[in-house]
């Protein structure tokens, strides 16, 4: 289960899947991208990531494959189906040229030597066969061209021979005529010949259009021109229309005879179809890892996190062109250690971690290779839940802190110990004290459950949660005191401080102003922890009454 609807947006995976698209080179591998799904199945993710692993060898190795012919020709082929429909040339020709890709890539990937260098990729390929049948019937009626050969039937063959004899009587005829014209001085003597309508015409002055006898089919925008097509010739250009007639009707034939001969193989043309929108769709998640420096993590069917420098691929190629390095990401989470819960300064790159973890977990079950070191093992979960943003909505009447409170609810309902939970601000939204306490035991809840997860808060009584509870983890986003900046480093073990008050020195705040924020800070403080000791010396006498 992957929660909310608008899960991949709210990671940024869109941007992902359209970067992979980019990198596509036909329609089936980008419809295929745009099918990419989170995978819960180990075996599902990992054969998907083997082929991709794979691909990327094969790049890297700069071995060349055939990178053009990869139409979309499901169409087509769905067309070739029907009894007496037909594809019309383009189309078969184009059948006809992926098909020959098709056999050259599954050839290659087939070669023993390869099988054995890409199993993945060879497995795919053993299941592709372009029948000879089926290249030497195209091959027979059309040329390397891409045209519909003379030869295709005797028919054809007779239709063209006479076109063609009667073209060539057409030109000798016309020229003969242009000749006689210009000698008359009825057309200048540079004149050209024209076509108009498919016909081919003598360009003539008006006041002259009357001394070559023939069909005006057209004149000039000033009116000075005539376009003739000479008498002589008319004859002869009807009967080459005829024929052209007939030769459309004997193509349609021939287009038709094609499928009725095929057809029986249109099951493994398809396949063979689909191994090329497969293969280009591999290709596109390759390309795009190489570009990101991704590789793929030591897989484990077990829930579980241990990531060595991770990096957020958007933000890793954003920081590449501005020649700006990434801080990387190392967590770790497990039985012991389950939930994390992140604190620190604002802008300090709670949310980013909290982003970076969801998005590479989710690349990672949709087959795509992530950035991080090799060395680090990653886990498979069922169950994926975010809770990051505003949702406010006014069609449902809802306030934000509602919206978080029913995805909080949703979380409990649908939780186990394979989801991967993701709560940024975890807690904010209403009065403070409330808001944490409501957090707190939702928090315990969750705990309970033994999910995963990242949690961002600046809540102390979280925080206190994770120092005191099996399970929970806190961590921290550093923060360099000396120059006043964030570090963007997370460290697992210890709680964050929000250096609110460091903050709004840096930001220009007058000093009197923080010294009394300081004060203040410390007489909440006191009377939160009075509080807390009346609630606890009434809940102890209570206790004691009943008894």
């Amino acid at each position: 289960m992957i929660y909310p609807d608008n899960f991949e947006q709210k990671i940024d995976f869109l941007r992902i899947r359209e970067q992979i698209k980019g990198e596509c080179l036909g329609a089936l591998g980008r419809w295929l991208t745009d099918q990419m799904r989170f995978m819960s199945r180990f075996a599902d993710v990992s054969n998907r990531l083997a082929e991709v692993s794979e691909f990327m060898q094969l790049l890297q190795s700069g071995t060349q494959l055939p990178t053009d012919n990869f139409a979309d020709l499901r169409d087509t082929t769905a067309k070739m189906r029907i009894e007496g429909s037909f594809a019309d040339v383009d189309e078969v020709y184009n059948l006809y040229l992926s098909l020959r890709t098709s056999k050259t890539i599954a050839g290659f990937f087939g070669n023993d030597d390869n099988s054995d260098r890409y199993p993945r990729l060879g497995m795919l390929a053993s299941h592709v066969v372009v029948h000879a049948f089926v290249i030497d019937s195209v091959e027979r009626v059309m040329d390397r061209h891409g045209s519909i050969r003379d030869t295709a039937t005797p028919e054809l063959a007779r239709i063209r021979r006479e076109m063609r004899e009667k073209q060539n009587a057409v030109s000798r005829l016309i020229h003969r005529i242009i000749g006689d014209a210009q000698k008359e001085g009825w057309v200048e003597p540079d004149t050209s010949l024209a076509v108009r309508d498919g016909r081919v015409v003598i360009p003539v002055q008006a006041s002259m259009k009357r001394k070559i006898a023939g069909i005006v089919h057209d004149e000039s925008a000033t009116g000075k021109t005539c376009y003739i097509e000479p008498a002589p010739v008319v004859e002869l250009n009807n009967a080459i229309s005829e024929l052209e007639a007939d030769e459309r009707r004997e193509v349609i034939k021939i287009l038709k005879a094609l499928p009725a001969a095929i057809r029986p193989y249109l099951d493994g043309i398809d396949d063979a179809l689909m191994f090329l929108g497969i293969i280009d769709f591999v290709r596109a998640k390759a390309r795009f890892a190489l570009q990101t420096d991704a590789c793929i993590p030591q897989l484990s069917d077990q829930p579980e996190i241990d990531w060595n420098n991770a990096m957020h691929p958007i933000l890793l190629q954003s920081f590449r062109d501005e020649n700006r390095t990434l801080v990387p990401l190392n967590i770790k989470l497990n039985a012991d250690n389950r939930i994390l819960v992140i604190s620190g300064p604002n802008a300090g790159g709670k949310s980013v971690c909290l982003k970076t973890v969801g998005l590479l977990q989710y690349m990672l079950q949709c087959g795509v290779p992530v950035p991080m070191q090799p060395q680090s093992r990653a886990g498979i979960f069922s169950n994926l839940f975010i809770d990051i943003g505003d949702e406010q909505s006014i069609d449902n009447d809802l306030s934000t802190y509602s919206s978080h409170l029913l995805n909080m609810k949703e979380f409990m309902r649908n939780a186990d110990n394979r989801t991967l939970i993701l709560i940024d601000e975890f807690g904010t939204g209403t009065e403070p004290m409330l808001g944490g306490a409501i957090a707190e035991s939702i928090l315990d809840r969750l705990n309970q459950q033994q999910v995963m997860g990242v949690i961002t808060t600046h809540y102390t009584n979280l925080k206190h949660y994770a120092a005191n509870h099996s399970g929970v983890v806190n961590g921290a986003m550093l923060y360099d005191t000396n120059r006043m900046e964030p570090m963007f480093v997370m460290e697992m073990g210890k709680p964050g401080s929000s250096f609110a008050f460091e903050i709004a020195y840096k930001t220009g705040l007058p000093q009197d102003v923080i010294d009394s924020a300081r004060s203040k800070g410390v007489l909440s403080r006191n009377a939160v922890s009075r509080k807390k000791s009346r609630m606890a010396t009434l809940f102890n006498k209570t206790f004691k009454a009943s008894k």
